[in-house]
């Protein structure tokens, strides 16, 4: 049951990266065959042999198989690692070319260039979440505050935007939920000032706990930028989905509500709320 869930995850995830249904299933049948001719893989993927050519032809363009033009023609593989090098490098490179593309478009209405400090925006997705902290703590110019409910939070993309947060004359100020997570945050990041939050109220009711749903992240940046996010759990423990709110603005009110609570949870000479 497991080995079947692995192979049909595995060819979801190829088709996620750009890969047709039948190249994905050839691939798949590949990788766990040293070789193969167009019949055995048909067999072994369930992709009509006709069909078996088109998806190979497509495979070997993309650099993820090789073709012994022996009779009948054999193929195989590519080493695993090779072939997520080259997925990886594909995705990346389209992934800039959009950018790219997507910069160079005229904007569909006039931006008038003021900037709206009163609206708060929700954003869905760990991955999402992530980027968006991180965008936010190179954004900053002065100080960066963040206290860290779930160790899920400590990426090493994270720990390195901070360390470049340093790097640029930022403050960065680190709270944790429990001493575990402080000294894991002290061991990769030995500069900055860490403390064992006092916000108790961030590691949730038991109402929350029961529903699964605790704060995970609370950041705010230069004292005007604001993301709070929250993560669920399944009965198993398991991840399954966080969402955040972030506003932005010294007049919008969740950035002054939340300034004041986390200056609450902050030993006295790091109080945002000190400095005015």
């Amino acid at each position: 049951m497991n080995e079947l869930s692995n192979h049909q995850r595995a060819i979801e995830l190829l088709q996620q990266l750009g890969l047709k249904e039948y190249e994905a299933k050839c691939f798949v049948a590949l990788s766990r065959l040293p070789k193969a001719t167009a019949k055995e893989i048909s067999q072994t993927s369930d992709v009509p042999r006709t069909r078996v050519y088109d998806a190979i032809r497509v495979l070997e363009t993309k650099g993820l198989v090789e073709i012994q033009h022996s009779n009948p023609q054999q193929f195989r593989a590519v080493p695993i690692a090779e072939a997520a090098d080259t997925l990886r490098q594909e995705y990346e490179s389209r992934t800039e070319t959009l950018v790219e593309v997507l910069e160079e478009m005229e904007p569909a209405a006039a931006d008038d260039g003021e900037e709206i400090t009163h609206e708060v925006w929700a954003l869905s997705g760990v991955s999402a979440i992530a980027n968006r902290t991180q965008q936010l703590i190179d954004d900053a110019e002065r100080e960066v505050v963040l206290i860290v409910g779930r160790e899920h939070v400590l990426t090493d993309e994270l720990f390195e935007h901070l360390r470049e947060a340093q790097e640029s004359g930022s403050s960065v100020i680190i709270g944790a939920l429990s001493e575990r997570i402080r000294d894991r945050i002290r061991e990769s990041l030995p500069a900055a000032e860490v403390f064992v939050s006092e916000l108790e109220w961030l590691s949730g009711s038991q109402a929350d706990h029961e529903s699964g749903t605790t704060i995970s992240r609370l950041l705010l940046v230069d004292q005007n930028t604001i993301l709070v996010s929250s993560v669920h759990e399944s009965n198993a423990g398991e991840l399954e989905e966080e969402k955040a709110v972030f506003g932005k603005g010294f007049d919008n009110g969740v950035v002054v509500i939340a300034r004041r609570l986390m200056a609450m949870g902050m030993p006295r000479g790091d109080d945002p709320e000190m400095e005015g």
